[in-house]
C-alpha cells in the first residue's frame, strides 16, 4: 500500500495493535526481556518488519502474534486486529487457576476472627468441633 512503512520500533507496534495499554508497558516489557523477535529477546528500539513473530509475555500469559501489517499510531481494536495474526495458545480453564488470598502488605498477622472467616472461605474445616482447643472436654 502507497505510504506504509517497511519496519517500525518493535514497542511502537506493540503499543499501536493494542498488544500493551501503553507504549511504556511496552518498552518496560522489552528492556526486562519479555519480548522475542523471532526467537531473540529484543530492545525497544528493535526494528519488527512483515511476517516477523513476536512473543510477549504479559500479565501472566504470552501472547504469540505474527505481523502482518506495520503500523505506528494506536487504532481502533477492530483494525488493530487486522495488522497480526494471533498464533497464542488458548488461556487455562478458570478451574486451573488457584484463588490466593492476599493481605495488605503491613497488615500483620491475621486475627482469629480474620482467619476463621478466611478458613470458612477457602473451604477449609473449622477448629470448631475438633477438640483440638485449651478447653476442649
Amino acid at each position: 500500500m502507497a505510504g506504509e512503512q517497511l519496519s517500525a520500533r518493535v514497542d511502537s507496534w506493540i503499543w499501536s495493535v493494542r498488544l500493551t495499554r501503553t507504549r511504556s508497558i511496552a518498552s518496560d516489557a522489552c528492556r526486562g526481556g519479555h519480548v522475542r523477535v523471532n526467537g531473540v529477546r529484543v530492545k525497544p528500539a528493535h526494528a519488527v518488519r512483515v511476517g516477523d513473530e513476536v512473543r510477549l509475555r504479559h500479565d501472566g500469559h504470552e501472547r504469540i502474534v505474527v505481523v502482518s501489517r506495520i503500523i505506528t499510531k494506536r487504532v481502533g481494536a477492530p483494525v488493530a486486529a487486522e495488522c497480526y495474526i494471533d498464533k497464542s495458545p488458548p488461556p487455562p480453564p478458570r478451574e486451573e487457576i488457584v484463588t490466593v488470598a492476599v493481605r495488605a502488605r503491613g497488615a500483620g498477622r491475621p486475627t482469629k476472627r480474620e482467619r476463621r472467616s478466611l478458613d470458612k472461605l477457602l473451604g477449609r474445616p473449622t477448629a470448631e468441633g475438633r477438640g483440638t482447643g485449651p478447653h476442649s472436654e
